[in-house]
């Protein structure tokens, strides 16, 4: 049995962080931190924070594999790159295709989470995300708008059935006919609906709150947006204090100004920090598919090949997290809980990570005073570093 203790570091516990102590890595998972030495190896973290690992929950692949290829070994050759860049959990995400595409895009996801050995080193699949196919034509933004339907739970069933279970989260427009009876068929079943790529007003996505919506996609993009007399779905978002907002803090999405209007108003705690990064995020710049769309990546963010408009990111969180920090929004501690128990708690598996917890797999990074990434461990085991 691997023994050792981390100590000398910023640990970023549940409660608080501790700036003392031991964190026990006992066969691979977290023992109870303690403020005696323990009787085993001892790691020195040299001051470092030490933190849970990254969770993506709205990512649609990466290293040029994405969810779109409906490839079970290239959904893997992701993971096993998220990894060595901090992030140890993600949920895979779909785009708006027809509806055999996104079953055959779940079954692929979930084979590659059953063909994992015991000695896989890459981020843990823990769930999928359907972004659409159940959005508005006037902010379809990158998602292929011949496709656009309404909100079927038949449909989500289908697709369940083919992800064994693992879809833990639904994006849509609430204006679409059948919306409130979607939303409330799978809040019934802790299945996570979130407003996105939508034109609803703020009485319709409000009504989408009450029936059971607890999330925001991507915030600021692809929505109606925040007017005084028309506080849309951005004022949704700002003043229902139990719900989730994603955002996307590339520095490209969201100007940094905007982001801190939004952790003033829901709190930095109700923030859940993604990447929504295409399938080739981590590649050189150049030219590439997304969601069947041609992209051009450039200076850090996709475009639409043909458009222009902003497809999506390729940041990967230790970015967005470094990013809210450097900006001056949070402070390093907020920052990292906002990449990682914030949200697993938006997509609700906070029961299996963001969290270090005694009996939890030791998946957790150690980061440098700036917040960049010192090392990634997944199962109490160090990763080789990514570039």
């Amino acid at each position: 049995m691997a023994i050792y203790a981390l100590s000398n570091a910023r640990f970023v516990l549940p409660g608080r962080v501790m700036n003392t102590g031991y964190l026990p890595v006992v066969d691979g998972n977290f023992g109870a931190w303690q403020t005696e030495m323990p009787d085993c190896e001892i790691v020195d973290c040299g001051g470092r924070w030490v933190a849970p690992g990254f969770v993506d929950t709205h990512i649609h692949g990466f290293f040029n594999h994405a969810t779109t290829d409906c490839d079970a070994e290239g959904i893997n050759i992701s993971s096993a790159e998220l990894v060595r860049r901090g992030t140890t959990s993600w949920v895979p995400t779909t785009f708006t295709e027809a509806p055999e595409s996104i079953r055959a895009a779940c079954a692929a996801i979930a084979e590659a989470d059953e063909s994992r050995g015991d000695e896989f080193m890459g981020a843990r699949i823990q769930g999928i995300y359907l972004e659409g196919p159940f959005f508005t034509q006037k902010h379809v933004g990158a998602q292929n708008p011949a496709f656009l339907i309404d909100p079927s739970y038949d449909l989500f069933a289908n697709w369940q059935d083919a992800a064994g279970g693992r879809i833990v989260k639904s994006a849509l427009a609430p204006e679409h006919e059948g919306s409130l009876e979607y939303i409330a068929a799978l809040a019934a079943e802790n299945i996570v609906t979130s407003i996105g790529h939508s034109d609803a007003t703020f009485d319709e996505a409000l009504a989408a709150v009450n029936a059971g919506s607890t999330c925001f996609t991507h915030t600021y993009n692809g929505m109606r947006g925040l007017h005084h007399r028309d506080p849309g779905i951005v004022g949704c978002a700002m003043v229902t204090p139990d719900t989730y907002a994603e955002i996307i803090a590339d520095g490209h999405h969201v100007m940094p100004a905007a982001v801190e209007a939004l952790v003033r108003a829901k709190g930095w705690d109700h923030v859940a920090l993604i990447t929504d990064a295409l399938g080739c995020a981590g590649m050189p710049d150049g030219e590439y598919v997304s969601g069947g769309l041609p992209v051009v990546m450039r200076d850090g963010a996709c475009y639409l090949r043909d458009a222009g408009n902003l497809a999506g990111s390729v940041a990967v969180m230790c970015d967005v997290v470094k990013n809210v920090f450097d900006w001056s929004i949070v402070s390093a501690e907020q920052a990292i809980r906002m990449g990682t128990e914030v949200p697993a708690r938006s997509a609700h598996i906070d029961d299996r990570c963001g969290f270090i917890a005694p009996g939890r797999r030791a998946d957790f990074v150690v980061l440098n005073d700036d917040l960049t990434l010192d090392a990634t461990y997944l199962d109490g085991v160090l990763v080789p570093a990514g570039e």
